[in-house]
């Protein structure tokens, strides 16, 4: 698109401007019309070297393993064993019954967190040990932005508002759940016994 012209009042209106201004530069030609500086010239610069590397090189490049934080599920299952070891093994293979279930999906954070709490201080109360949250798997996010997102909302808070009060006086032990119970998407929740 070729640039407009000035109009004459345009032009006027720059007279009188340049003529009330003072000049930054007054060693630089007066002009009517602003002027474009001439584009420098590249001055040849001394080429850096490096010791022990040659321009045109390959670069050896060490293999750096990244320290990004552990999955939920992979830091469950690397916590130690708060309860019986006999009856841990049994609930991770699925054999010990679930007395109560609590099914988040499709809740939004701000309505699970307190049905999360109501279940288990009232499943404690009851007397109840073992209890299943399932939390679902969780959806892909549609657009992968530059910073890594986890998948599941819930299935990556409800681990941590078990540890946390009010809940972490209740809950001895927290580990995914077997493929029979839901899997990845479903946390089996050990409580402690009321005294």
């Amino acid at each position: 698109m070729p640039r407009r012209k000035l109009t004459a009042e345009e032009i006027e209106l720059w007279r009188k401007v340049a003529k009330q201004a003072e000049r930054l530069h007054p060693e630089l030609p007066q002009s009517v019309h602003p002027t474009t500086l001439p584009k420098p010239k590249p001055s040849k610069s001394p080429q850096m070297r490096l010791e022990g590397f040659e321009v045109g090189q390959t670069a050896r490049v060490k293999s750096v393993r990244h320290a990004l934080k552990p999955s939920v599920t992979d830091s469950l299952r690397a916590s130690p064993v708060q309860m019986d070891t006999k009856a841990f093994g049994r609930m991770k293979r699925g054999k010990l019954r679930p007395e109560g279930k609590l099914d988040l999906h499709g809740m939004r954070v701000d309505t699970a967190h307190p049905a999360l709490i109501r279940f288990v201080l009232t499943a404690q109360a009851q007397g109840k040990r073992l209890v299943l949250v399932v939390t679902g798997k969780g959806k892909d996010r549609d657009e992968p932005g530059p910073i890594p997102t986890p998948r599941g909302v819930l299935r990556n808070n409800v681990p941590h508002w078990l540890s946390i009060p009010p809940l972490a006086q209740a809950v001895l032990q927290v580990t995914p759940a077997h493929i029979s119970h839901g899997g990845d998407g479903a946390y089996y929740v050990y409580l402690r016994r009321t005294r």
